[in-house]
C-alpha cells in the first residue's frame, strides 16, 4: 500500500537518462511476478541479505528503480499485511518483514542505477502526529526523489508544531502528509491547517479515504491515490488554484466528537466493567486478555470519534466490517464484536449521532451470531473482545440480547425482549478460561453515561 500526495514542479535541466538497458535484460512479466514472490519469501523469512540481493539483481537486469519500488517491494509488502490479517503471519514476523522492506528501499536508493540529481523543487514528506506506519510514506518519498525532487523525509509521528518549525527553517515548495489510518484524521487536520498558515501546500494519503474525500474536507489542496499518481500530478498540473479551507467539516456540526474523544478512557473502562457484569465468565480472564480487550474497545472508540469528526458513518462501518473479517480469519466469533458494540452503545445516551453510528456498525456485523450457532466449545484461550467466553455461550448471549440476531419464525425483527434473561449454565460445561457464564440482557439502565456526566459538570 502506498501513500499519495501532490507537489509543485520546478524548472531545471533534463535528468541524465543513464545507460539504457538491453531489451533482453528487462525482466519479462512472468519473471516480474517471480520477483514479487521471491521478495515476499525473503522478507517474511527476515532474510535481509536475500532481499537486498534481489533488488540489486533486478536493477542490474534493467528493471527501472521506480518499478522495483512500486511493482516489487510495494506489492510484496501489501501481501505481508494481507497475510497478517488472515492470521498466517504473527505481529513479530510482520514487523520483521517490514524492516526488511525498509532496508531494501535504502539499498535501492544508493544503487548507481537509482542516482537522480535534484532538478525540480523541494518537498517535505512526513507522517502525521500519531501515525507510525512510515513505510508507505518512504515509498512515496523515494519515488519523488527518482523523479528529480529534493525530498526531506521526516519519518513517522511528526507533531504539527515540530513540522511547522521545520517548514519555516527549510522553506519547501510543498509538504506531503501521510495518513494511513483514519483515526489520525484529526491530527492530519491540525497539520494541514498549520501547513496552510505557513504558506505550504498539503497533500494526503490513503487514510483520507479511497477517493481522497477527507483530504478535501479537511483543507488539503490535492490528493493522489498512489506514489505514481502523485508524481504524475506534480509534473502535470501543480500547483492547483488556491482555495479556502472547507468550513463544513463534520466536527464543526456539533460537539459529539469532542465529548467522545474526551471520554475515551472512561468509555473503555465502563465498557469493561459492563462486560464483567453481563458475562461473569469473563472474570476469569488473565490480565493480558483484559489488556487486549481494552485495546480492542479503544480502537472501536477511536474509529467512532474519527467518524464523528468527518461526519461520515461509513468510516466506522468499514472498520467494523474489516474487524469482523480479521476475527473470522482467526477463528474468533464475530458476534463478540457485536457484543462490544452493544455495550458501547449503552454508554452513549444523549449523543444521537454517536448512537446512530454504532447502530450502523451493528448492522454491518449482521447475523454473525446466527452464523456461529452450534460452533462448539471454545478450543483454546482467546485474547480480545470477550476473551473468556466460548463460541456457543457467546452465540447464545448475542442471540438473546441483540435484536439483529433474534429474527426468525415467530420473532419480530428489531424488538428486544423486555426484562432480564435468566442465567443459564454454559453449554460447554467448561471451567477456567472459556468456562461457563450466565447470560443476561445488557443492563443499560444501570450504566451511567460518561457523556451525561460530562454534561452535568
Amino acid at each position: 500500500m502506498t501513500d499519495g500526495a501532490a507537489f509543485p514542479p520546478g524548472p531545471g535541466p533534463a535528468p541524465h537518462p543513464g545507460p539504457a538497458p538491453h531489451p533482453e535484460a528487462v525482466p519479462a512479466r512472468q519473471d516480474h511476478d517471480d520477483l514479487v514472490r521471491e521478495f515476499f519469501d525473503a522478507a517474511t523469512a527476515a532474510d535481509e541479505e536475500a532481499a537486498v540481493a534481489l533488488v540489486h539483481r533486478a536493477l542490474e537486469a534493467g528493471l527501472p528503480p521506480e518499478r522495483v519500488l512500486l511493482d516489487v517491494i510495494a506489492p510484496a509488502q501489501a501481501r505481508v499485511g494481507e497475510e497478517w490479517a488472515a492470521a498466517r503471519l504473527s505481529v513479530a514476523r510482520e514487523h520483521a518483514a517490514s524492516a526488511v522492506s525498509d532496508r531494501a528501499i535504502a539499498a535501492l536508493s544508493v544503487h548507481p542505477a537509482a542516482r537522480a540529481a535534484p532538478r525540480r523543487g523541494r518537498v517535505t514528506m512526513a507522517c502525521v502526529d500519531g501515525e507510525w506506519h512510515a513505510l508507505p510514506a518512504r515509498l512515496v518519498a523515494e519515488t519523488l526523489r527518482l523523479r528529480g525532487w529534493r525530498v526531506d523525509f521526516l519519518g513517522a509521528h511528526v507533531p504539527p508544531q515540530h513540522l511547522v518549525q521545520y517548514l519555516h527553517a527549510t522553506g519547501p515548495d510543498a509538504v506531503a502528509l501521510s495518513c494511513s489510518i483514519p483515526t489520525r484524521l484529526p491530527a492530519a487536520h491540525a497539520a494541514i491547517t498549520a501547513c496552510r498558515a505557513g504558506g505550504a501546500r498539503a497533500g494526503g494519503g490513503p487514510g483520507f479515504g479511497a477517493d481522497g474525500r477527507y483530504a478535501r474536507l479537511l483543507g488539503a489542496d490535492a490528493w493522489a491515490a498512489s506514489a505514481t499518481d502523485a508524481a504524475d500530478r506534480l509534473e502535470r498540473d501543480w500547483p492547483p488554484p488556491v482555495r479556502p479551507a472547507d468550513g463544513k467539516a463534520g466536527h464543526l456540526a456539533g460537539r459529539e466528537y469532542v465529548r467522545v474523544a474526551e471520554a475515551r478512557s472512561r468509555l473503555v473502562a465502563e465498557a469493561l466493567e459492563a462486560l464483567r457484569e453481563e458475562l461473569p465468565g469473563t472474570r476469569s480472564c488473565t490480565s493480558r486478555q483484559w489488556e487486549s480487550t481494552a485495546e480492542d474497545l479503544a480502537h472501536i472508540v477511536d474509529f467512532l470519534a474519527a467518524s464523528l469528526y468527518v461526519d461520515d458513518e461509513r468510516l466506522f462501518t468499514d472498520f467494523v466490517a474489516w474487524t469482523a473479517a480479521v476475527l473470522s480469519a482467526r477463528g474468533l466469533p464475530t458476534a463478540s464484536l457485536a457484543a462490544g458494540l452493544r455495550l458501547l452503545e449503552g454508554l452513549l445516551r444523549g449523543l444521537p449521532r454517536a448512537r446512530r453510528t454504532v447502530g450502523a456498525g451493528l448492522a454491518a456485523v449482521g447475523g454473525a451470531a446466527d452464523a456461529l450457532r452450534g460452533t462448539g466449545p471454545c478450543p483454546a484461550p482467546r485474547k480480545g473482545l470477550l476473551a473468556a467466553v466460548c463460541g456457543r455461550c457467546l452465540t447464545e448471549w448475542c442471540r438473546r440480547a441483540l435484536p439483529s440476531a433474534r429474527t426468525g419464525p415467530g420473532r419480530s425483527p428489531g424488538r428486544r425482549r423486555s426484562g432480564p434473561i435468566r442465567p443459564r449454565r454454559c453449554p460447554s460445561g467448561r471451567r477456567g478460561r472459556g468456562r461457563g457464564s450466565a447470560f443476561s440482557e445488557p443492563a443499560q439502565d444501570r450504566i451511567d453515561s460518561p457523556m451525561e456526566a460530562n454534561a452535568a459538570m
